[in-house]
């Protein structure tokens, strides 16, 4: 009687391989926009509790938002123009919705559309 051997064969062996790689090239090409968004969320987050109880203007929570955006990350992702605030009854509500976009390969790009927002209360 004749034994099968049972495993993994060298063309099934590089198929892995090839798709764990091409599994891999994709996160490192995505983690920097989401380590960018995590960034954006931490600095938003902590300036509203540092920010509670202040009576300050929407120039000036701007102002404090890249400032320590700047101090957090050299970030480009965030301009001026993607910062909405609006005013709430109890102080104002801070909107970033940006666009990263990262180029994978070729004329292939990864996109990724964010929307965040954070009350800052007085």
């Amino acid at each position: 009687m004749k034994r099968r051997q049972s495993g993994l064969s060298m063309p099934g062996f590089l198929t892995v391989l090839v798709v764990a790689g091409v599994i891999a090239f994709a996160g490192v090409k995505i983690f920097p926009i989401y380590q960018g968004y995590f960034t954006i969320r931490s600095v938003m987050t902590d300036m509203a509790k540092d920010l509670r109880g202040k009576d300050l203007s929407a120039d000036a929570i701007k102002d404090t938002f890249f400032r320590r955006l700047y101090v957090n990350s050299n970030n480009d992702m965030v301009k001026p123009e993607n910062i909405k605030l609006e005013p709430t009854g109890r102080g104002w509500r801070m909107r970033v919705v940006y666009e990263s976009r990262r180029n994978l390969v070729g004329n292939l790009d990864i996109v990724g559309r964010f929307d965040i927002s954070q009350d800052i209360t007085r």
